[in-house]
């Protein structure tokens, strides 16, 4: 897997999943977590669109800080996260269960914790996507890589509900 970017601008940083993740990795998550199996925490992100309207799914790892739910992209400026920022939100899906919520991006100096407690609980998942930059290392270090990586504090909107 190459990252695939324009330039040095950290906004076009993306790593686009090969054929194993897309086919497989992802396909397992996904599939048991809609029938309710959280897999360290993931979730089925759900979100509309920003062209289309259409409602489109991903399965995510949902981190927990301090009683605040966020939404890492390991993976860089992907689908989702330009979705994210059009729709302001969407819903997180565990089985039968359905969280609508609102998002808002987390800035980059904001990040460093966060990007920290992701990395310790999904190091060795998704490590390779943040270029050798691990749970240990320093503030600095973090915030260098923060700008390819966005965050999104999550708050639920209303109870969790059935999914129709």
């Amino acid at each position: 897997m190459s990252a695939q970017s324009a330039g040095s601008d950290p906004a076009a940083h993306v790593m686009k999943p090969g054929w194993f993740t897309v086919n497989l990795l992802n396909r397992s998550v996904a599939w048991a977590t809609r029938r309710g199996f959280s897999v360290w925490g993931s979730r089925v992100l759900a979100v509309r669109g920003r062209k289309s309207g259409e409602w489109r799914r991903t399965p995510v790892n949902l981190l927990r800080v301090d009683g605040v739910r966020y939404l890492v992209a390991a993976r860089g400026h992907v689908q989702w996260t330009h979705n994210m920022r059009v729709a302001g939100g969407g819903q997180l899906i565990l089985g039968k269960h359905v969280q609508d919520f609102t998002a808002v991006e987390v800035a980059d100096d904001d990040k460093p914790a966060l990007l920290r407690a992701y990395l310790k609980r999904w190091k060795a998942e998704v490590g390779f996507f943040f270029g050798g930059v691990g749970p240990d290392s320093s503030d600095e270090e973090l915030r260098a890589i923060a700008p390819k990586h966005p965050v999104f504090r999550v708050t639920p909107t209303g109870p969790t509900t059935p999914a129709a």
